[in-house]
């Protein structure tokens, strides 16, 4: 009897030995809308597998609801906007982006979204001087110790969080404009010569003027256009950090960088250790429809479903558009094999949602990336494109029509599909892996290439070329003077020979 109360005390040890050994305490910085709804999926997961997770979040958030009963802390901290000015602005914005923005020319259009960009950050900038400034927060969060920070990408400040937490960080991202973050900061490779801009609209197969369009728009990203006011936020710096540094030189520093999206999606591009690419990570097989829905798909016979979504920030419409569409939708036969087609707005969670369960597309982006998810779609044949402010109803119909009758659409589709399938781990699973990962190391500076130490001369090895060429012209100059001097003394020596 003692032997066994002896195991079962030596067993119940062990498993808090384990407990406390795997899992860990994870704070978030999230950012709103879709990006919340992907960055949730990872964190139900990280629940799931013991980890405590906090995240933090303004009181002006709108998706990301502290209220709603989740195994997940919230912990929420005063902001000086309100939830009013919040949503307004990026009602405003999202307006802004769908109907101004695609009537103007290059340059116009390059401004517009640079002012924009500006408006963004800078609410951002409010939120993070609002969130690092506040000390009885941060010194809350300083004593919890928490073991690793995962950040949205595209959510500022989560650098300057980790380095006054002194906490790893894992950043999840879609992408930056232009690929900025992940060249400047991640240290990542993308030769312009097959690697397509974000943004740019352009496939991996690319024309000579594509190439030169390419070019210009990698110069345009890199040296024109700024994504935030530089002169804020190094203030920032300086005031919470207490020394010079930069948002590009502190977020040098994130240990892992979880990229959302697949090589059924992207196109083939250099890679570094600490890159991995997570697409599809919140897609599920289908669950069994409500018995009222699964009645009507079931009567829509060998028709099957049209699904149209344009995602989780458009609550309105000009009427005209939505009779547009309308107009078009009642125009096929209305009455999960059964779904046919996907109208989309090609955002990349509905992108990867059609990816998944081998849909065609249907493809109407409005802002931001959307345009550029479509045109990997339309580039790798499963999906047809549209302009949303143009379009007509006839358009939007002979676009249906054509991915649900022409075969090509729905086997280019499925076979997408049968890559996104075709992995060693699920995305999810991969993305765990790598955040505990991190924990587990205390960050993954072994996976960091060393050119984050380099300076841009030393990394371009401009010196090392400066060097060599320098030997160059002193051998050349040597050479030159030796054989100046060889010269002129046969010369002397031939004229003394003939004066005697």
């Amino acid at each position: 009897m003692a032997l066994r109360w002896t195991s079962v005390l030596l067993l119940i040890q062990l498993s808090g030995y384990f407990s406390s050994g795997t899992c860990g305490k994870v704070l978030v910085w999230p950012t709103d809308y879709s990006h919340w709804m992907n960055m949730k999926i990872i964190l139900d997961e990280l629940v799931q597998r013991g980890h405590e997770v906090t995240v933090l979040a303004s009181s002006v958030s709108v998706l990301i609801d502290p209220s709603k009963t989740s195994a997940i802390k919230f912990e929420v901290y005063p902001t000086s906007l309100s939830k009013d000015d919040f949503d307004g602005f990026l009602m405003k914005l999202l307006d802004r982006a769908i109907y101004d923005l695609p009537r103007d020319t290059f340059w116009s259009h390059a401004s517009q979204i640079q002012e924009m960009m500006w408006g963004f950050s800078e609410v951002m900038r409010k939120l993070c001087k609002d969130a690092v400034l506040n000390k009885k927060l941060m010194t809350r969060l300083q004593e919890s110790k928490f073991d690793v920070l995962l950040a949205d990408g595209v959510g500022f400040c989560a650098d300057m969080l980790a380095e006054i937490l002194k906490t790893p960080l894992v950043y999840s991202l879609r992408f930056s404009p232009g690929y900025t973050y992940e060249k400047h900061s991640g240290g990542l490779l993308f030769p312009p010569s097959y690697v397509p801009v974000v943004m740019s609209e352009l496939s991996d197969q690319m024309t000579f003027m594509e190439r030169v369009q390419n070019m210009i728009y990698m110069l345009y990203f890199d040296f024109w256009l700024q994504a935030y006011d530089k002169k804020k936020w190094d203030h920032l710096y300086l005031q919470v950090l207490g020394r010079p540094t930069t948002f590009y030189e502190t977020m040098k520093k994130a240990d892992m960088w979880l990229i959302r999206t697949y090589w059924d999606f992207d196109f083939p591009r250099p890679l570094l250790p600490n890159f991995d690419f997570v697409g599809g990570l919140h897609c599920k097989p289908a669950k069994p429809l409500p018995k009222d829905m699964e009645d009507f798909v079931q009567s829509s016979g060998e028709n099957g479903v049209v699904v149209f979504s344009l995602g989780s920030m458009i609550s309105n419409m000009t009427e005209e558009r939505a009779n547009v569409i309308a107009s078009a939708l009642a125009q096929i036969p209305q009455k999960h094999p059964k779904t046919k087609a996907f109208i989309t707005h090609g955002g990349i969670n509905g992108v990867y949602e059609a990816i998944y369960h081998g849909v065609p597309m249907v493809g109407i982006p409005l802002f931001w990336d959307q345009p550029d998810n479509i045109v990997h779609m339309k580039a790798k044949g499963a999906a047809v494109r549209l302009d949303f402010n143009t379009m007509s109803s006839t358009d939007l119909l002979n676009a249906l029509k054509t991915v649900i009758n022409d075969p090509l659409y729905k086997d280019n589709a499925m076979k997408l599909s049968r890559i996104q399938h075709d992995q060693l781990t699920k995305p999810l699973d991969r993305a765990v892996f790598w955040i505990e990962y991190v924990m587990r190391h205390k960050g993954a500076k072994h996976l960091r290439v060393a050119a984050h130490d380099l300076t841009w001369f030393q990394y371009h090895s401009l010196d090392v070329v400066g060097f060599l060429l320098a030997c160059m012209a002193t051998a050349i100059f040597i050479v030159t003077k030796c054989c100046l001097f060889f010269c002129r003394l046969f010369t002397t020596a031939g004229k003394k020979k003939k004066t005697e």
